[in-house]
């Protein structure tokens, strides 16, 4: 009866669970659809706003790649295996490198030489590689978004490379590992030794044969008449350069040989590649740029022999001028030097102006300023230089002396005997050299007693004072027969005489006489003044220069005896006394 009962109580709850289902099935389908329609907009916005926030991140980051500094994750030979740039949690991005690093350095101990021995496992917010029970580093979506990995790749790429340091490092340290490794460092040393060994006999070998050759096929150096080098100094000087080759090629063989030690062993295996960079990087770097400039040094070539050979024809025609082969109408020999070289440093500038922009660092911030720095020094030291050069061409242009003219510049006088864009040089008579600035000159009046001497003739004067009571015709011929005595002043055109003044007590007369030979005239003078006095003597004429009261009674006569009668006796004194007889 009770199980009848329950039949019945049951067959009635499903019949109007199926009644009020059948009721209300329309309002439970609208209700469900309500509700999926939004959690599908609630998903949607989540979605949108992970990507916001990812978008954001990834910016973030990217701004922040340049500057932030990364810190990496050690393996077991020092060698990086991956880097660390954000926090997490309380652990900044140098405290998780190291801590990673320590955790690393641990898996040898327990380690199983399988694949599967790292795991990464899915957490809440982050994958973890994981060994055994240990976690051995998260990897968050930040650290993904540095690498441009999703999280599970980087995961995965950073269990790989665990795994591959930790298996190498079992490898490298056994024991089999390490005997071949001492015995390959132990075979290194033996030969580097016998290199070296034969490098120093084959270095010795060739400073005795430099010995041997001294006097034979060493006799020195000589460039024209200077001897650079006698025999023994050229041996001593090959010697020297033998013995630094010799340091240099066992210093070479040591440091080859370091790096292959340090190669062998995993744990200097990063040493070695530094020292080897230390040589290759520089090489590496020289040649890479001596092969990019190549195209500019073959323009910068180009540009100077085209110049080279201006510069020839500039200098063929400068000697063609000179030696008189080739004449320009106004246009005189002794400027073609001087043009010549102006031009050529005209030239000059200009082609370095040409090949600067080939030249290499050209463009760099340095060189600008140091060409800038340069040039302030160049005009602010050269102020008085440059006056200087501009008056050494003007003078040059001028033509107002040439080398060898005898001139006279403020007080010097003397002979030309070096013209340049600074200073003229000049000999005085008592052999003393000169430098007088061009500037200075240009400053003062220069006097050129050469210009015209050679074709018109350079006239020659010196002045004698004599009384009055010497006839002047007499005193004009004295003159004129000492000028025609004196060596080196011209006959014709003939000498000629000028009283330029009469004082009180005497008459000025100037003897005039012409001379072609300019850079004699202090031994024309000289000789001038000594014919002058024979001949006043000669004709009976005292020089009584400058006052001189002519009482003659009882005085002798100044003349020199040698020129005087053998019966020549002084006067006597001629006393008249009168007395008036009243």
């Amino acid at each position: 009866m009770g199980k009848g009962k329950n039949c019945i109580l049951l067959t009635l709850v499903v019949m109007l669970s199926i009644t009020v289902y059948g009721q209300s099935g329309n309002q439970l389908t609208t209700s469900d659809s309500l509700n999926s329609g939004i959690l599908h907009r609630s998903d949607q916005g989540i979605g949108q706003k992970e990507l916001k926030r990812v978008a954001g991140d990834k910016a973030r980051i990217d701004s922040l790649r340049l500057i932030t500094k990364a810190y990496p994750v050690m393996g077991f030979f020092n060698d990086t295996l991956f880097v660390i740039y954000n926090n997490l949690g309380s652990f900044s991005a140098k405290d998780r490198a190291e801590a990673i690093s320590e955790r690393i350095a641990k898996l040898p101990n327990g380690f199983i030489h399988k694949s599967d021995s790292l795991k990464v496992i899915e957490s809440e917010n982050t994958y973890d590689i994981v060994s055994g029970e240990r976690i051995v580093m998260s990897v968050t979506g930040n650290d993904a978004i540095w690498t441009g990995l999703s999280k599970l790749e980087m995961a995965e790429l950073y269990q790989k490379k665990i795994t591959e340091a930790v298996i190498n490092y079992q490898s490298e340290t056994s024991l089999s590992k390490l005997a071949v490794e001492i015995g390959l460092a132990l075979l290194v040393i033996v030969i580097t030794s016998i290199i070296i060994r034969y490098t120093k006999k084959l270095f010795n070998w060739t400073a005795l044969k430099i010995k041997e050759t001294e006097g034979k096929h060493i006799k020195g150096i000589k460039i024209r008449n200077y001897n650079l080098f006698d025999a023994k100094q050229q041996v001593d000087v090959l010697l020297f350069v033998n013995t630094i080759f010799k340091w240099i090629s066992i210093l070479l063989l040591v440091y080859i040989a370091i790096p292959i030690l340090f190669g062998i062993f995993p744990w200097t295996k990063n040493l070695a590649s530094v020292l080897l960079d230390y040589i290759l990087s520089p090489v590496k770097s020289i040649s890479l740029g001596l092969w990019n400039y190549l195209p500019n040094l073959i323009t910068i070539i180009v540009i100077v022999v085209v110049f080279r050979y201006v510069f020839k024809g500039l200098h063929f025609l400068k000697m063609e001028i000179e030696t008189g082969n080739l004449t320009i109408d106004g246009f005189y020999p002794d400027w073609a030097n001087p043009t010549f070289q102006i031009i050529k440093g005209l030239l000059y500038a200009f082609m370095f102006i040409v090949i600067f922009p080939y030249l290499p660092g050209s463009d760099s911030p340095i060189f600008k300023g140091v060409s800038v720095f340069l040039g302030v020094l160049f005009t602010f030291g050269s102020s008085g230089s440059l006056s200087n050069v501009m008056a050494g061409l003007v003078l040059t242009y001028m033509r107002a002396f040439k080398i060898g003219d005898r001139v006279k510049i403020g007080d010097v006088t003397g002979d030309i005997i070096e013209k340049s864009l600074l200073v003229t040089r000049i000999r005085t008579i008592k052999n003393e050299i000169i430098s007088i600035p061009n500037s200075n000159i240009m400053s003062s009046h220069t006097i050129n007693y050469s210009s015209e001497a050679a074709g018109n003739g350079l006239v020659l004067y010196t002045t004698v004072t004599i009384g009055y009571d010497v006839p002047w015709k007499n005193m004009h011929q004295a003159l004129i027969d000492a000028a025609l005595r004196t060596d080196f002043l011209l006959k014709d055109p003939s000498p000629f005489v000028l009283q330029t003044s009469l004082d009180d007590f005497y008459v000025s007369y100037q003897i005039n006489a012409y001379t072609c030979e300019a850079n004699k005239q202090a031994m024309i003078y000289s000789q001038l003044h000594q014919n002058i006095q024979d001949c006043c003597n000669e004709a009976g004429i005292e020089i009584l220069s400058p006052h001189y009261r002519a009482e003659r009674d009882g005085n002798m006569t100044t003349i020199p005896s040698d020129y005087l009668g053998k019966d020549y006796e002084a006067p006597t004194f001629n006393v008249q006394i009168k007395t008036k007889i009243k």
